[in-house]
Parts: structure tokens; C-alpha cells; sequence
């Protein structure tokens, strides 16, 4: 049986406000594989820029990537195998006590998202690993950590399963997590398609977790 890679990266923020820049939504995304050819692929394009001069950042990050970067990187992920799912949260539908505190809203896209977005995913696995890209400081990367085994625990039950939370510009693989994430990002809170129109084929799951949820709690 394959090991199976799962690479997740989060669009929107955990504040919980409308004040201007703060994000309506808060999307878990990720991207399945199977194998790690992307990678190659993403390393083989930064070089290739490079030679032709183009700017580039630190790492691929769609988000302060400029548009002819973002179109090349679109382009070259597009020909690995790989699928997305995404959950989506619209933050002011969350009741108090689900964010009491960053860990534990966190903790309610991803038991969603493994409970319903993947489990056929990885039924016929030997391994699965997740690699998620970090965030907080070193102490709230601790509790996500934690949230996340216990999440993995209650869902994957006795499959072999590891987790490895890294900075995106570590992996490539999480650069692709990414863009998707930015995509979908770009669709729920701006309306805008045009990123999500190429990713759209490989979507396999995308659910608003709250979207029977009338009441608004700011």
C-alpha cells in the first residue's frame, strides 16, 4: 500500500472582529499526494526564473508573489497529481466558546475536515503523513500540534500516521497548499474566480462548516 502526503496551509486570520483587513473567513485548506514530484517541479521553475531575471521573494507565496510569478507557478503545479479540499469557517457564525482560545478554534475545521473532507483518502494507505505550515509563536505551534494529534487520533484511529507542522518556505509542497489556499481565499471573500477557475477541477471537497448557521455573534 502508497504512503499518502497531505500538505495543509490556512487563509484568514483568528480575529474576531469586522474592523477593516480582518478576514470574513477563516479556510483550512489542503492538498493530497501521493507522490512528491511537485516539489522538482516548483524547484526547477524558481531556477528557471531566476536565469530570466524575474524578482523573486524568499520562497513562492501567492500572496506578495507578483501576477507573472503567480501565473508560472499555477502552470507548473497544474501538471502534478495532486487534489485540494478546503473547509470553510465564516468566523462571526462561531459561538463564544468554540473561540475561547486560537487552539481550540482551530481544532474544529481540521476534526471536520478529516471526519468528512478525506476519509476515503486514505483508507487504502500503509502511512500518511501531514506536514502543516506552522504559524504562531513557539508556544501557540505547540498547542496546534497537539489539537491536531488529538484530531488525527479521533479520526485515523489505528492507521500509521505522523505530523510536522514547518514554515511554507521550507517545503515546496506547502507553497502548493498555498496558492490553493489563496485561490479559494480569493473566491469566498472577494468574489474572484479566476485563480479558482484553474484549481477547480481538482477540488474533491469544499464545505462551509457553518453554513446552516443564521445567527451572527458580531
Amino acid at each position: 500500500m502508497p504512503r499518502r502526503y497531505l500538505f495543509a496551509d490556512e487563509a484568514g486570520c483568528f480575529t474576531f472582529n469586522r474592523k477593516p483587513n480582518i478576514s470574513r473567513y477563516f479556510i483550512l485548506c489542503t492538498v493530497l499526494m501521493d507522490d512528491l514530484g511537485v516539489v522538482n517541479r516548483l524547484q526547477n521553475l524558481r531556477h528557471d526564473l531566476l536565469c530570466e531575471g524575474v524578482p523573486l521573494g524568499d520562497y513562492f507565496h501567492a500572496t506578495t508573489d507578483t501576477f507573472d510569478v503567480r501565473d508560472a507557478v499555477f502552470e507548473a503545479i497544474l501538471d502534478a497529481d495532486f487534489s485540494v479540499q478546503a473547509t470553510i469557517c465564516e468566523k462571526s457564525k462561531a459561538q463564544p466558546q468554540v473561540r475561547v482560545s486560537k487552539a481550540r478554534f482551530y481544532k474544529y475545521p481540521w476534526y471536520y475536515h478529516f471526519r468528512h473532507g478525506i476519509p476515503k483518502q486514505f483508507r487504502d494507505v500503509s502511512e500518511f503523513i501531514v506536514t502543516a505550515a506552522s504559524i504562531g509563536n513557539k508556544k501557540e505551534r505547540s498547542t496546534f500540534t497537539n489539537s491536531l494529534g488529538d484530531v488525527m487520533s479521533q479520526t485515523l484511529g489505528k492507521r500509521p500516521w505522523h505530523v510536522d507542522f514547518r514554515p511554507s518556505q521550507s517545503d515546496p509542497a506547502l507553497q502548493v497548499a498555498d496558492y490553493c489556499a489563496w485561490a479559494i481565499q480569493r473566491k469566498w471573500e472577494r468574489q474572484e474566480t479566476k485563480a479558482y477557475d484553474l484549481i477547480e477541477g481538482r477540488i474533491t471537497y469544499e464545505y462551509e462548516l457553518w453554513r446552516r448557521g443564521r445567527v451572527h455573534y458580531y
